[in-house]
């Protein structure tokens, strides 16, 4: 993966998971790093309510960018 997942990252879901009932493009947030490559990502709805949260491994996120990143 290029971009190095972080704590705190927003990312997003680059397969379905549909043990999970989670598709491909679902956003949440790295609120732990559980070992190299493996994040506890927590999945919250409009108005804050977490609905999933589990480990998912570094290969399976796509870290979003809100600024440009490039000087």
């Amino acid at each position: 993966m290029k971009n190095k997942v972080k704590l705190l990252d927003v990312v997003a879901l680059t397969d379905d998971l549909t043990e999970r009932d989670l598709q491909r493009g679902q956003v949440g947030t790295v609120v732990e790093v559980l070992a190299p490559d493996v994040y506890e990502v927590e999945f919250t709805d409009n108005e804050g309510r977490t609905y999933a949260e589990f480990a998912v491994k570094a290969d399976k996120l796509l870290v979003l960018h809100y600024e440009p990143t490039f000087a």
